[in-house]
């Protein structure tokens, strides 16, 4: 996909370009995305989530907002492979679509997943607070100057994800203790920061664009909590950890250029697995999307 340099980087990523062949898998819709750039050359999942959250959206009457999203990550991907999505028409009801999404790269699945988007309508509702007594975003460092402050030069695994971190289109101010080098706080499973968007940019209240950068943000540290925990920080060389899959529910439209709540625990780890779940609030405190993930969680001793 061509580059488009006056453009940022979530305006990028969510734009798709129609394919004029058949994508890899065949299906009836196909498209062509941007990759962002990574240290490691690895793509990162909450790209490919976004982008197939636009994609199966495009494929849908803008009167039905996607709901849920149910995905596996199948294969690592590669920043500098072209990558396509392919979607898929499931169902079309009076009230519900489904619709089967795949991201491709060199012909092969990395990404499979199921959507589904619903017309909006009445019905029952109740909804989880937000926890109480919480700094304000305001009153706390952003993540880019508490990583600028680490001494952690010695750990390359931290200096790569150092580089990454500083890349995000997000600005992050955590409330959890940092663990990037060295782990600080106590051992629970419970990750919470605030994020806001860094540049709005047009067309970004349109709901589909909008849940598509909830489902990248929502990659950002789904499994951290398993990790704080056992007292293990991002730069432990011992540590690999990979997403399996992905799941999330979106309640209500939401600024997503105000300030964001991520709230994410761990209730379980075995096997060589952490389960993350998330709940994602706007500042007003109305809880705006619901996020699960398992991703592999392994030490390896030397």
């Amino acid at each position: 996909m061509a580059e488009t340099s006056d453009k940022n980087v979530l305006e990028k990523i969510i734009e798709l370009e129609k394919l004029t062949d058949p994508p890899a898998g065949g299906e009836e819709f196909g498209f062509r995305v941007w990759n962002q750039p990574k240290p490691d050359g690895r793509l990162f999942g909450g790209q490919v989530l976004a982008q197939c959250v636009m994609a199966a959206s495009a494929t849908v009457d803008d009167d039905r907002p996607i709901h849920s999203f149910h995905g596996y990550f199948l294969r690592a991907g590669a920043v500098d492979e072209e990558t396509t999505i392919g979607v898929e028409d499931l169902r079309d009801g009076g009230s519900f679509s489904a619709r089967r999404v795949q991201a491709y790269q060199k012909g092969m699945p990395i990404l499979s997943g199921i959507s589904s988007f619903q017309k909006v309508q009445p019905g029952l509702e109740h909804r989880e607070p937000m926890p109480q007594a919480l700094p304000h975003p305001e009153a706390l460092p952003s993540l880019e100057k508490i990583l600028g402050q680490l001494d952690i030069s010695r750990f390359t695994r931290a200096e790569r994800m150092r580089e990454w971190l500083m890349q995000r289109p997000f600005d992050i101010r955590p409330i959890s203790p940092d663990i990037h080098a060295g782990f600080l706080g106590s051992p629970e499973p419970i990750n919470r920061f605030w994020a806001r968007l860094k540049e709005p940019f047009e067309g970004i209240d349109n709901r589909a664009a909008t849940a598509a950068i909830l489902a990248y943000a929502s990659d950002f540290a789904m499994l951290e909590p398993s990790l704080r925990v056992h007292g293990l920080t991002w730069a432990d060389p011992r540590l690999r950890i990979a997403s399996l899959d992905h799941a999330m529910w979106w309640h209500s439209h939401v600024d997503v250029t105000g300030w964001l709540l991520f709230d994410m625990s761990s209730p379980s780890s075995d096997g060589g697995r952490g389960l993350g779940i998330g709940r994602i609030y706007n500042q007003q405190g109305e809880l705006a999307a619901s996020v699960a993930q398992q991703g592999m969680v392994r030490l390896k001793e030397s």
